[in-house]
């Protein structure tokens, strides 16, 4: 019956559109326009454009335990339920994989880009199949594996300097890092001009911009996730709490208050949603930082113990995670009777997070409804029974990191000590010397080394 409803859908909207392109053709008068036209829909160039329907709808995959149990219900509260138990599994399993630790944190960051990917490529699979474009899905993954050897072999350089600098071969290929990674993009660029077909050249360079927008899309912003993750789990945890909280708190809203629609893209989406969603995010966020700042496990960041050959979350928790007083509004003390409150300043800083998630975040879901609809699909996959596919989760989430790694580049994060450290030992003795003296000298004439050789 879906598939009934959908396949009738298309049609309607095929016949509107060409309904409407005949309007205009008459009103401009112009033959060769009306020929130009009816010779391009013919082109096989441009039969993506009908092949959209091709891409099949996925199966209600929902546990047939869970459909027993609510086969009473009508299937606006049967989701509803489907969606809330899954969303506590979902949430249950978030906070065993923080239990686990980073490692275990950045390979599902890992897993969840690779599925993310699969996802998309298939889609345009499914679309462009009938062609039998050669090497289609090969390139694609082989991009993938290239770009992220690129991207986590900069971030193994940086944070594993110490054992990359004892291991010969592991610096050798931290030397040579980016020309390797170079040289295996342009093997894939070399496969891909051998790859082209005549009479589908233009079809084949929108797969080949397919690719690069989806390897864009995510996984570059899972490197980011990746170094947020570094700066501190509360970095990394926090924001995506929030847009967790914001797409629950959104369809709680507009489930049971929902009337005013917000964006003809997502019909489903409300301003109440849209509205209690920001103001639920907020406090939430508000309220977890004021819980995470207390535990160094959370607010240190992740560095490598050249040691035990581990990673560490422990540290002196900076200023940003220590409370500190801060005056209310005089309007706030007339209420509450409180003059001064007790924050880390870290709650400031949540709470732009979380308005980003709410205000901002939801244009990602946006952005991949649009791409939905414009294959006629409901959902990227079935991977999640009344949820979708790992995408459908993640749209929101890609924005939000790069939000994040942007606001810490900006406003918390400044020079790093041991990162500056790690690139001296790396200079030849000569030019250590050089340093060292050019230090030295810039120490005495601000009249700090002899304060400092006092104080030895």
């Amino acid at each position: 019956m879906t598939e009934l409803r959908h396949r009738g859908a298309t049609e309607k909207e095929l016949q509107e559109q060409h309904s409407e392109d005949k309007v205009t053709d008459k009103e401009k008068g112009s033959e060769t326009e009306g020929r130009s036209e009816r010779d391009g829909a013919s082109d096989s160039e441009i039969k993506p454009d009908t092949g959209v329907a091709e891409v099949p709808v996925p199966a209600d995959d929902t546990p047939e335990v869970l459909n027993k149990a609510l086969s009473g219900l009508s299937s606006r509260w049967k989701n509803w339920w489907v969606r809330g138990i899954l969303t506590l599994a979902m949430i249950s399993f978030f906070f065993f994989i923080i239990y686990l630790g980073p490692i275990v944190l950045m390979m599902i960051v890992l897993c969840v880009q690779i599925k993310c990917f699969h996802e998309i490529i298939t889609i345009g699979y499914s679309v462009y199949h009938s062609y039998h474009l050669p090497w289609f899905r090969t390139l694609s993954w082989y991009f993938l594996l290239c770009v992220n050897y690129f991207f986590y072999g900069e971030t193994v350089t940086d944070c594993f300097f110490t054992l990359v600098q004892r291991e010969e071969p592991l610096r050798i290929l931290s030397k040579y890092h980016r020309f390797i990674s170079f040289a295996l993009y342009l093997t894939g660029f070399c496969m891909f001009v051998l790859s082209l077909v005549k009479k589908h050249y233009r079809l084949q360079f929108y797969m080949f911009g397919w690719t690069h927008v989806t390897l864009l899309i995510v996984v570059t912003q899972s490197h980011l996730i990746i170094h947020n993750l570094f700066e501190g789990m509360i970095w990394f945890i926090v924001p995506i709490s929030c847009v967790i909280c914001n797409d629950i708190m959104a369809y709680m809203f507009g489930f049971f208050f929902g009337r005013t629609p917000l964006i003809k893209l997502s019909p489903k989406k409300t301003w109440e949603g849209f509205i209690g969603g920001f103001f639920a995010t907020v406090v939430f966020g508000i309220l977890l930082s004021y819980v995470m700042a207390g535990y160094r496990y959370f607010v240190c960041p992740v560095e490598f113990n050249n040691d035990s050959n581990r990673f560490t979350v422990d540290c002196e928790p900076s200023e940003l995670f220590q409370l500190q007083d801060y005056g209310l509004p005089s309007v706030l003390q007339s209420i509450t009777g409180w003059t001064t409150v007790k924050l880390y300043p870290f709650q400031i800083h949540s709470i732009a997070l979380s308005a980003f998630a709410s205000i901002m975040g939801p244009f990602g879901g946006f952005f991949a409804s649009g791409f939905k609809r414009a294959f006629k699909i409901k959902d990227f996959a079935n991977t999640i029974p009344g949820h979708g596919g790992i995408m459908d989760r993640f749209d929101c989430q890609y924005l939000m990191a790069t939000f994040v790694n942007v606001y810490i580049a900006s406003f918390i994060r400044g020079p790093n000590p041991t990162k500056v450290i790690q690139q001296l030992l790396a200079l030849r003795p000569d030019q250590q010397l050089h340093i060292f003296n050019s230090l030295k000298a810039h120490l005495t004439e601000k009249g700090l080394l002899p304060a400092l050789e006092e104080a030895a």
